[in-house]
């Protein structure tokens, strides 16, 4: 199964409230943000986002210049209908991180929770990296969420790449800085604990 077919499967099948990688909040990835990007109406995008409550929580906060991308058009109907009005407010967009042609140096933040760690191939790795240089103004911040070393093997059926900080930094190389790292054990609608590693780097 092609992974746009199988994410739109996800999407329409399940509930979204009982998948593993399910947040009632995005507290972890809102607070990093705020912390350095205080400026309300910087452009902000959330790269492989789902059906995530991180634009609700961004716009409750006052980000005004947000962009959701996701391979899963059900995904995102999900999350306009949930946003209703405040829907309008999102520029939205289907497509596959490694391949839309993304305006140069259009966003200050670029945010990925639990997508980058489902490219297995080094190929793949560094054609995401060539997507960030691309799209991240120099002075942005890249904000990616893997699970940790101790984290799960698989996630949604499919393997994944586990990451310690300065393995998950090394990924995007020199011209990105490490500003900081956190562990979160994430808990699923299941009751299973996942380890996950938020890493903040600064883009030369």
């Amino acid at each position: 199964m092609d992974p746009k077919t199988h994410w739109e499967t996800i999407y329409r099948t399940k509930d979204v409230h009982e998948v593993s990688w399910f947040q009632a909040e995005a507290r972890r990835s809102l607070d990093l943000i705020a912390r350095i990007c205080p400026d309300r109406s910087a452009p902000i995008i959330d790269v492989g986002a789902g059906a995530s409550v991180l634009v609700d929580n961004l716009l409750a906060a006052g980000y005004r210049d947000l962009s959701v991308l996701d391979l899963s058009e059900a995904a995102l109907e999900i999350s306009r209908e949930r946003l209703d009005t405040d829907s309008a407010k999102v520029k939205w967009m289907v497509g596959d991180v490694l391949q839309v042609d993304f305006d140069q140096s259009a966003y200050t933040v670029w945010h990925d929770r639990a997508v980058f760690h489902f490219l297995t191939s080094a190929s793949d790795r560094q054609a995401y990296v060539e997507q960030v240089r691309r799209a991240v103004r120099p002075g942005g911040y890249v904000l990616v969420a893997t699970f940790a070393e101790d984290g799960p093997e698989y996630c949604s059926g499919l393997p994944v790449v586990r990451y310690s900080a300065d393995g998950l930094h090394s990924e995007f190389g020199t011209d990105f800085q490490l500003v900081r790292s956190e562990h979160e054990d994430h808990r699923t609608p299941g009751g299973a604990e996942q380890s996950f590693l938020y890493c903040l780097c600064r883009r030369e």
